[in-house]
């Protein structure tokens, strides 16, 4: 943006702040002005010469210190604040910060913005202070949502001259189009705004506690199950006894019960798939960034370290306790803070599910030795206790949960699609905000124009 010249009239400066016809982003209301952003609002660096303060001289106490690692939601996060010294403050020569200026991220994380909630503080390098040169005539809070609308996104591509990391320069930010209404159209816009978004965030909290109760639901589905209350119906119609159920050891209802090799295997580019406990940790067998070994050492396994369709994954060490059930013919081995589990005598469909409840889980942990990493010993494994109906009572079982689990996550999925579509909704608001499309615009009142050249006139 070229300087001001104090020579040019009102007028001639007005044509200047504008932005031409063609430039123009879209069409606003006509009492609506589009003007580059550095004419209503100062853009100012931080102080980047000899006195900015180096990270190490900085501390829990003293004059906030703001960074783009503070910015997060469109707040200045308070925790973890780094502050400096009453001395290093004073011999800033750029980037002191007031009460409620605008931080914008520059550099990196380009457009993470927040307001400053302290009296006094200083901004990093990588930042700059939005400071409204008029507040009786230009809304903080106007500017604050213009930072979220997808004009303002469009903008930093248009202007981003990073080449390792993007980046902005403040004198290309003062070029920005900013759609400028009246005054009283601002307050009314960041009104409408903030009244519709507390109203989607109340939808959105009862949607996340929605989201959040699956895994309160789903154990307490398993806990039905295997207390027996999920088929007592059941039972009585096919005249089953309720003293049918029998308490027995693991290991009794399984062929073999063994961990991993316990030899480090050898390493390949390819061959055959070597599992780790991040390959197993959502409870399904994932082959993505796995590792491998020579096909020759997984020929030289055991049956009872070689897994089969059926068979069934548990993990002992460190995050213990998942079951995964092996639903694949692909080769692939395991190392050894997984259990292999291949069951006999019992539905093994049945069995996953039941090493999926708290109660199961809170047998592994009293079993549980170590400090830094707990490890559940293979033998007390082998011991802990399964609950056992019939083998019918154990496929209907399962029938029930797979049917409940279905209709619980096909909840959770319609759940977090509303979720989704809340936060379009959210930017859908901010776009039709910003093209005096939500209903506040008064056509009556005077042009923008006029509020500008104030602000003109004044600078």
């Amino acid at each position: 943006m070229p300087k001001k010249k104090t020579s040019l009239t009102i007028e001639e400066r007005l044509q200047q702040a504008l932005v031409p016809v063609e430039e123009q982003p879209y069409e606003v209301p006509e009492n609506w002005v589009w003007v580059r952003l550095g004419e209503v609002v100062d853009v100012l660096n931080g102080d980047r010469g000899k006195n900015y303060p180096a990270k190490s001289t900085l501390s829990k106490e003293g004059i906030p210190f703001i960074s783009a690692a503070n910015l997060c939601d469109n707040i200045v996060v308070e925790d973890d604040l780094l502050c400096m010294s009453e001395e290093q403050y004073s011999k800033l020569s750029a980037g002191k910060l007031m009460l409620n200026d605008i931080v914008l991220c520059i550099r990196g994380s380009l457009g993470k913005h927040g307001k400053f909630p302290f009296k006094k503080g200083a901004i990093a390098s990588s930042l700059v202070i939005l400071r409204s040169k008029d507040r009786g005539r230009l809304t903080d809070g106007y500017v604050m949502q213009y930072l979220d609308v997808p004009l303002f996104y469009d903008e930093i591509k248009k202007y981003d001259n990073g080449t390792a990391q993007p980046n902005l320069a403040a004198k290309n930010l003062e070029l920005f189009s900013f759609p400028l209404p009246p005054l009283s159209e601002q307050q009314r816009i960041v009104e409408r705004i903030e009244e519709l978004f507390a109203k989607l965030d109340e939808a959105k909290e009862r949607l996340q506690e929605v989201a959040d109760s699956f895994a309160v639901r789903k154990a307490a589905i398993l806990h039905k199950a295997f207390t027996g209350e999920l088929t007592k119906q059941w039972r009585r119609e096919n005249g089953v006894s309720d003293e049918s159920w029998e308490d027995v050891s693991l290991d009794s209802v399984c062929k073999s019960i063994y961990d991993g090799d316990h030899m480090p295997p050898p390493k390949s580019e390819t061959g055959i798939p070597f599992l780790v406990i991040s390959n197993v940790n959502t409870g399904f067998i994932s082959f993505e960034k796995c590792r491998f070994v020579p096909e020759e050492y997984y020929d030289g396994l055991s049956e009872t370290r070689t897994p089969e369709i059926g068979d069934i994954l548990y993990t002992i060490v460190g995050s213990y306790g998942i079951p995964v059930m092996v639903d694949t013919d692909k080769k692939f081995c395991f190392q050894r803070h997984m259990a292999l589990l291949k069951p006999k005598d019992i539905y093994n469909r049945f069995l996953w599910r039941q090493l999926q409840t708290q109660s199961f889980f809170e047998q592994a942990t009293s079993i549980a030795t170590g400090t830094a990493q707990l490890t559940v010993p293979i033998k007390g494994l082998r011991k802990l206790i399964v609950k056992c109906p019939t083998l019918s009572e154990q496929h209907e079982i399962v029938r029930l949960i797979d049917d409940l689990l279905a209709r619980e996550r096909a909840a959770k999925q319609a759940t977090e699609q509303a979720l989704a579509s809340i936060d379009l909704m959210k930017k859908s608001i901010l776009a039709r905000a910003f093209r005096g499309e939500l209903g506040t615009n008064k056509a009556s009142e005077a042009s923008a124009l006029e509020l500008l050249r104030q602000v003109l006139a004044e600078d």
